[in-house]
């Protein structure tokens, strides 16, 4: 079978960049398709990957300004010749599902969410008539482009629920690989760099800091996340706020300096950490806190896999990843008051909760489930 493998573009690490290492490392030879990517970023995680960019990667500055440049993505990923290929896996945030394939090739569409700016986001920032103009034409189409695909791969049941009312498909779910089970103390990771990514660690990445030597406070709950709007970093700020408990807040972004001024002085703020870093913190941690809603909430998964409880937002992918009374416990409503009620639930019954039941809660997300899967869907 002669595959392909294409995404969006290259520029910081997420979690749809560590589905694309992980498929990389299953398939080494096959070549990697996206609209731009950072030198740096290839250098780090792909460096003997064969990558072939669209014509955006001469555009000057691209990795800063492609924001603004969505109008030219749908022209750029259809411009891709790639009829010397059987079969064609995307890893879509976004373009790289509009591919232009000969009928012969199939398209097989691994699908983090429909554009989210485009459908989920769109009411959520006022903009100006020109700006709501250009999505309705980006919108038709992104649903033109959904129809050119053969097959869709959801992460959860939620990105399903989501591809089948705006794309009207069907899908089956694979889980992304976030069973970080093999944490183990003071081995190296086996491939590849230290992650300095935020999203998650990474997949298999081995424990090498040990939480004693990080001076960590006494019983300290745990938030891993990128600092934007929408992840309701600011909500879990005021909750913890009134009630006083410790809080560490591992992750960057643009409300970064904002957060910390609304912060007290039991909330500590890191910037991105390296992954044996972040394991330690897990580790060390009374429970995890996911206060936003997540199409699928890697992190979420990293913490169980430690043993750790998790306070999530009951939307999402953490509504098939956390068991209430089992391994963790959730809130309807992104308030502090909600956030303060689910940690005294918590807290009441933390004796009570089984180590081995929410490590064992992981397993169904493991790396080597997620190979099987792809495995067997690509040779289907």
């Amino acid at each position: 079978m002669r595959l392909a493998l294409v995404h969006d573009w290259l520029n910081t690490l997420g979690g749809a960049e560590r589905v694309l290492i992980e498929l990389h490392r299953m398939y080494p030879g096959v070549p990697i398709y996206t609209l731009f990517y950072n030198k740096k970023f290839i250098k780090q995680w792909l460096p003997d990957a064969k990558i072939h960019a669209s014509f955006l990667q001469k555009v000057p500055f691209i990795t800063k300004i492609y924001p603004k440049l969505a109008w030219l993505m749908p022209v750029a990923i259809e411009s891709f010749n790639l009829s010397g290929y059987d079969t064609v896996l995307s890893s879509s945030v976004a373009f790289s599902k509009g591919l232009v394939l000969k009928p012969s090739t199939k398209h097989i569409c691994y699908c983090y969410s429909p554009t989210r700016q485009l459908w989920d986001n769109t009411h959520q920032n006022k903009e100006s008539t020109g700006r709501m103009i250009a999505k309705h034409f980006l919108r038709i189409w992104d649903l033109s482009a959904a129809d050119r695909v053969d097959q869709f791969v959801a992460i959860s049941k939620t990105v399903q629920a989501r591809i089948k009312k705006y794309y009207n498909k069907d899908s089956i779910v694979i889980y992304p690989p976030a069973n970080p089970a093999n944490f183990q103390r003071g081995v190296i990771p086996e491939r590849g760099p230290q992650s300095r990514g935020i999203e998650m660690s990474t997949t298999g990445v081995r424990m090498e800091q040990d939480p004693e030597l990080l001076n960590l406070p006494k019983d300290f709950y745990l938030i891993v996340s990128r600092l934007y709007d929408y992840k309701n970093i600011d909500v879990a700020i005021q909750a913890f706020n009134k009630i006083g408990y410790s809080l560490i807040i591992i992750g960057d972004g643009p409300l970064r300096h904002h957060l910390q001024r609304k912060a007290n002085k039991n909330i500590t703020f890191l910037r991105s950490q390296d992954d044996s870093t972040v394991a330690a913190h897990y580790a060390a941690c009374r429970a995890f806190i996911m206060p936003q809603e997540e199409d699928f909430g890697l992190t979420a998964v990293e913490a169980m896999s430690f043993g750790k409880p998790v306070v999530a937002l009951r939307k999402g992918g953490a509504t098939e990843t956390v068991v209430e009374g089992v391994t963790g416990e959730f809130f309807d409503d992104p308030i502090p008051e909600a956030i303060a009620d689910a940690l005294t639930r918590l807290n009441a019954k933390y004796d009570t909760y089984d180590l081995a039941a929410i490590k064992n809660q992981t397993d169904k997300f493991s790396l080597d489930n997620f190979k099987k899967e792809i495995t067997n869907l690509l040779q289907s």
